[in-house]
């Protein structure tokens, strides 16, 4: 059995993928890399089986039909036999030096009296003609050197959460949790990190910058043109968020600390939503914010009075032609200080 599972969604990646691979192959024989060629047309399937002839105890290369990203991370999750999961997009790679260092604690706190589901670690944001590299940490809000569960963790500052590319979930947990994302639907990184959460019981953080997020191609996901234009997959992706917190309240509720981070991710995920609507500006998009208010509001009156009356939510929701310029205004101001695009 490996130590840890590492799936790569490639979609036409040909131009990029062999440094995303070629930076996790130093972990050797502990790693399994899988690489999902997600129906791709150019050369992404022979690169694969490339690397898959070239490293056979390491490298897989799995073929399949096109399904998006979230039917990649789900093909990836099926097929790995390590003891933890970790999913590395095409375009982003490692840091070596905090990859050994991830492995050497996923060996020291695998098969110890508690079970590690989830290890959390930093990442940087690679952001094309930025010279200043921007570092998401945790430090000061997760407890470090030892594992810890939720009553530990910290107040998380706006525009500090975590994201896919911060974790590391044990295999057994993801499948034991259900989670399947949905296909042919971008922005479900937020569900994989967001739906397994009620089932972690301990956690550990390493204050290591292992992550580079490339952040700079026109054509990325995230690139926000891009998200305006696919803004309706970001809202079912907000709805199917929402559904899930209804879904498990009372579970959820039972643990405070759980109940606030979860609803703070949401609170964000939310005002995403909210703000891209806002720069889209027509009478279109601002009917969809509110369609998805009152899509909140009818699935739990108390989550949303949470979500509108909120720091967020207010600043998200002031009123007039001022208040959408105000709102703008501050996201402009987030998004250069915290590095996002």
């Amino acid at each position: 059995m490996k130590l840890l599972s590492i799936a790569i969604p490639c979609y036409n990646s040909q131009d990029y993928m062999a440094h995303c691979i070629e930076s996790l192959l130093p972990g050797g024989e502990d790693v399994e890399i899988l690489i999902v060629n997600d129906g791709s047309k150019d050369d992404t399937a022979k690169i694969a089986d490339e690397y898959a002839a070239k490293y056979p105890t390491i490298v897989k290369a799995i073929h399949k039909e096109n399904g998006g990203h979230g039917s990649a991370v789900n093909t990836g999750i099926e097929n790995a036999t390590g003891i933890y999961f970790k999913v590395v997009d095409s375009d982003d790679w490692v840091k070596e030096d905090a990859y050994l260092a991830i492995l050497e604690k996923l060996r020291e706190l695998t098969g110890g009296v508690d079970t590690l589901d989830l290890l959390i670690s930093n990442f940087v944001y690679e952001k094309e003609g930025e010279r200043r590299k921007k570092v998401m940490r945790y430090k000061h809000v997760l407890p470090e050197y030892r594992m810890f569960g939720w009553e530990d963790v910290g107040h998380f500052r706006v525009g500090q959460y975590i994201l896919m590319h911060s974790v590391i979930y044990r295999t057994k947990l993801l499948r034991e949790c259900g989670l399947k994302l949905p296909e042919h639907t971008f922005y479900v990184d937020n569900i994989y990190v967001f739906e397994p959460l009620p089932y972690v019981r301990n956690m550990y953080y390493l204050d290591v910058n292992f992550y580079r997020y490339f952040i700079g191609r026109s054509d990325q996901s995230v690139n926000e043109k891009v998200m305006t234009g696919r803004i309706d997959q970001q809202i079912k992706v907000n709805q199917i968020m929402t559904d899930y917190f209804v879904e498990k309240k009372s579970e959820i509720m039972g643990n405070k600390p759980l109940a606030k981070y979860m609803l703070s991710y949401l609170d964000i995920i939310t005002t995403i939503s909210s703000i891209l609507l806002i720069r889209i500006n027509t009478p279109e998009s601002l009917e969809k914010k509110r369609e998805l208010l009152n899509y909140i509001r009818q699935k739990d009156k108390k989550v949303y009075r949470k979500l509108r009356y909120g720091l967020l939510g207010n600043c998200m929701n002031l009123p007039g032609k001022t208040g959408r310029w105000i709102s703008v205004e501050g996201y402009k101001i987030c998004q250069k200080f915290f590095g996002f695009n």
